[in-house]
């Protein structure tokens, strides 16, 4: 049996941070599978901050945790708000130390979702700043 649109689109959101998470080891904007899950703005922002995180010297480890929730569906978008907690996502210098001492926190972050060619991809992606949800 087929997942439904807003499933699809939850299950592609939380794929594409899991791409980022993975090319943010290496602060790698080139990483193939980027655009596995994301396209349009929300590829190009996640190509932004790498290539910004690999200029600074800086790689991220750990993984961000989400808890996405449908805001509306119409067709084939559907638009989601998030929560994302980073706080066990922090970015190191390349000799292991922290960047700073800021302990990471929670962050609004908006998203619309797209089909395209009958896949679903992040096409939009918004980032709040630190404490805003």
């Amino acid at each position: 049996m087929s997942k439904g649109p807003e499933e699809q689109a939850l299950l592609a959101y939380r794929a594409m941070w899991r791409d980022l998470a993975v090319a943010s080891l290496t602060s790698n904007a080139a990483s193939p599978s980027l655009d596995d899950h994301a396209r349009d703005g929300a590829l190009e922002l996640m190509k932004y901050g790498l290539k910004n995180a690999k200029k600074e010297k800086l790689v991220s480890k750990g993984t961000p945790l989400l808890d996405p929730e449908v805001v509306s569906t119409s067709g084939s978008e559907v638009k989601l708000r998030d929560c994302v907690d980073d706080r066990n996502w922090l970015q190191y210098k390349i000799n292991g130390d922290l960047k700073n001492d800021v302990p990471g926190g929670h962050f609004r972050t908006d998203a619309k979702v797209r089909r395209v060619g009958g896949v679903w991809k992040v096409s939009y992606l918004y980032m709040h700043e630190a404490g805003s949800c």
